[in-house]
C-alpha cells in the first residue's frame, strides 16, 4: 500500500527536473552537511493568547548567546500569538543539542523537533501577510523529491490566488511538510494547494518572522 501511495504521489507531482527558476536557497545545505550539521524545526506549544512576538524575540536572543556552546545555529523563527505556537529553524549536529540550548537559554523546551530538508527559496514580495501551513502525510509516506515536485505545481498556480510561496521543509521520517508563504489570507494558501495538487494542509498559521 505504501509503495502504491508513493507511486501515486510521484506520478501526480512529477515535473521536469531541468526546469530552472530564479530562486535561491535560504540555507546552504552543502555547508551544513560538510560540518556534519542537519536542519531542524522545533515547535514550542505555549499558552494560547499569552505569547507575544516581543517575548519570543527576547528568548531567541538568549538562544543566540547559548547556541555556540552546543554547536547549534538558530536561523529563523516564526510566531503565532493566538495559538501560542513558535517554530524555530536551526542547524545542529543532533536534536538534543537544540534541547540543551533552549534549556540553558530560557527553559522553554520544544514539544516536537522535526529533522528536515529545505527547498529552493523565493524572495519576499511586497507587504502581504506571512503564513506557515503544515501537512501531515504520514510517517514514511513522502519524500523530499515528491514535495519538490508538488511545490513546483504550487508555483505555477500561486499567482492566480495572489500567493508567494517562499520555501518549504520536509521531515521524510515523520511525513510532515511545513510551507512558508505570503498571501492576503489563509484561504488563498489553501486554494493554491488544492488546485495545484490537492494536498490540503492540516492547518494554516498567520505568523511573524524573526531571525
Amino acid at each position: 500500500m505504501k509503495t502504491i501511495f508513493r507511486l501515486f504521489i510521484f506520478s501526480a507531482f512529477f515535473v521536469n527536473p531541468f526546469l530552472g527558476n530564479s530562486q535561491t536557497s535560504t540555507t546552504d545545505n552543502a555547508v551544513i552537511n560538510s560540518k556534519g550539521k542537519n536542519l531542524y524545526i522545533d515547535v514550542h506549544q505555549l499558552t494560547p493568547g499569552n505569547v507575544k512576538y516581543e517575548d519570543v524575540a527576547k528568548a531567541h536572543a538568549k538562544d543566540l548567546i547559548a547556541e555556540k556552546k552546543y554547536g547549534v545555529h538558530f536561523i529563523k523563527y516564526w510566531v503565532n500569538e493566538d495559538k501560542g505556537l513558535v517554530y524555530c529553524l536551526s542547524s545542529s549536529g543532533d536534536s538534543q543539542s537544540i534541547v540543551k540550548t533552549h534549556a540553558e537559554a530560557h527553559g522553554l523546551l520544544p514539544a516536537h523537533i522535526y529533522k528536515v530538508t529545505d527547498g529552493q527559496a523565493a524572495a519576499f514580495a511586497g507587504q502581504k501577510k506571512l503564513f506557515l501551513d503544515v501537512h501531515y502525510l504520514g510517517a514514511g509516506n513522502v519524500t523530499a523529491k515528491d514535495v519538490a515536485a508538488a511545490h513546483q505545481k504550487d508555483l505555477t498556480v500561486q499567482k492566480k490566488y495572489g500567493v508567494n510561496f517562499i520555501n518549504y521543509w520536509v521531515d521524510e521520517k515523520d511525513g510532515t511538510v511545513i510551507c512558508l508563504s505570503q498571501a492576503s489570507d489563509s484561504s488563498s494558501v489553501i486554494k493554491t494547494h488544492t488546485e495545484a495538487h490537492g494536498l490540503v494542509p492540516a492547518f494554516v498559521l498567520k505568523v511573524k518572522q524573526g531571525e
